[in-house]
């Protein structure tokens, strides 16, 4: 944790639950959970106790909803092979418990399985069409939206986080049950009554209309929107994927420290956080080559911090070629890498203040940056330039303003590192 706060995190997410629908903390109405067995553990409790212990607000990720069709496999079986028919255990009973590890367990508090399957379930992919409850997936019970309920609410009054993350569209089970609305309700007055009377807490999910977005935080899955957005917003995307893969650790194929860097960058220019996964193994590390990217991105931080936390969006978010394009989001998002390698012309704009942040997002071959949104007589910037400096420099920087532009001459050996800089305009 303490590495994390050193590369800028303000805020820390501990997953709660997953599609496996095991809760990872000492849970009510959850009997598999992570402290009756499995690492014996509260898990959640002691994510919260590093992220306090760092001054960081703690949230807890809840994605447990879909759990009712997402362990639709479990109750069906092989069709070839030596176990061709023979089902899974997706209909096991707490009797079929007897004498095995899990005995006095019922696996039906897990797999939730005692129910038709959705339509087309055998088409694995069919349940993202069914992701919002829609197109034949099978509708759970009250008594499965109630424990919902209960197991979410029981989290917030345990733990209290300052902010929790939904995997779902708008609402947990909407529009089938109001259990996850009923969970949103709970936590904000919660935090009301905690707080005097004013509302600190924090709700993100996924794909929300305009009306949900006065109520809720979007989150976009491993994707950026292509446009400024008005209200703030967050990305949430990972340094390998959403769980620890060796293949990762072992081809080379984490996102590295310019990949994130330039994804916050932008993220922050259009009015967005950025919530980065490390993943982690299996006995809760995590290998050298991410503890690497992070220390890198701490690096990067130590002389540009001033650019990216306390800053709010420009008029613009920026300009240049990925600028230009258009790179739509798709459902929950899925758009990040779509868009051309970014160039020295690729700048993005933050303000703090009266000071203007310009990240440009590569060294250019001539040592010279042209701002075309600051060029002379722009009525995005209509101040007169009084200073430049370049953030990790002493050096003088030389600027001119032009009808073109804004065009600065970048002190000759003074390249700041590998990744970006940034120039701050008074």
């Amino acid at each position: 944790m303490a590495l994390y706060k050193r590369v800028g995190a303000k805020y820390f997410f501990a997953l709660g639950n997953h599609h496996d629908n095991m809760d990872l903390w000492d849970s009510k109405y959850q009997p598999w959970n992570s402290v009756n067995m499995g690492p014996k553990k509260d898990i959640l409790a002691g994510w919260e106790k590093a992220a306090r212990a760092n001054g960081m607000y703690f949230g807890v990720s809840i994605h447990s909803a879909h759990a009712w069709t997402w362990y639709e496999t479990a109750q069906r079986s092989d069709k070839n092979g030596t176990k061709a028919g023979i089902p899974y255990d997706g209909k096991l009973t707490k009797e079929d418990g007897k004498g095995k590890w899990w005995e006095g367990y019922d696996p039906q508090e897990l797999y939730a399985q005692n129910h038709e399957l959705s339509v087309e379930s055998e088409k694995t992919n069919k349940l993202h069409s069914q992701w919002a409850w829609e197109n034949g997936a099978s509708i759970p019970t009250e008594e499965y939206c109630q424990n919902f309920f209960d197991r979410t609410v029981d989290m917030m009054n345990k733990y209290n986080p300052d902010l929790v993350y939904y995997d779902d569209t708008s609402m947990p089970l909407w529009p089938v049950s109001d259990a996850g609305l009923k969970t949103v309700a709970h936590f904000y007055n919660k935090s009301m009554k905690d707080n005097k009377g004013k509302n600190e807490a924090v709700v993100f999910a996924k794909i929300l209309t305009e009306d949900q977005k006065e109520a809720l935080v979007w989150d976009v899955e491993k994707g950026v929107p292509d446009k400024m957005q008005e209200k703030p917003w967050q990305t949430c995307t990972c340094i390998g994927t959403w769980h620890y893969q060796r293949s990762f650790y072992d081809n080379n194929r984490y996102k590295s420290a310019k990949t994130v860097v330039h994804m916050l960058v932008d993220i922050i220019s259009k009015n967005g956080n950025l919530l980065l996964s490390v993943p982690v193994r299996g006995d809760g590390t995590i290998d050298d080559k991410e503890e690497a990217i992070l220390e890198n991105v701490a690096a990067w931080m130590n002389v540009n911090g001033e650019s990216v936390f306390g800053t709010r969006p420009w008029k613009i978010f920026g300009e240049g070629p990925v600028a230009e394009e258009s790179n739509p989001i798709r459902s929950q998002g899925f758009n990040e890498g779509r868009h051309k390698p970014y160039t020295a012309q690729d700048i993005r704009f933050v303000t703090k203040g009266n000071t203007l942040y310009a990240h440009v997002l590569a060294w250019p071959d001539n040592d010279k940056v042209v701002i075309k949104s600051l060029s002379t007589g722009n009525p995005l910037y209509e101040q007169e330039v009084k200073s430049v400096k370049l953030l990790g420099s002493n050096k003088e920087v030389k600027y001119t303003g032009t009808a073109d532009g804004l065009e600065v001459e970048l002190p000759q050996d003074e390249k700041p590192n590998d990744i970006s800089f940034v120039l701050e305009i008074n």
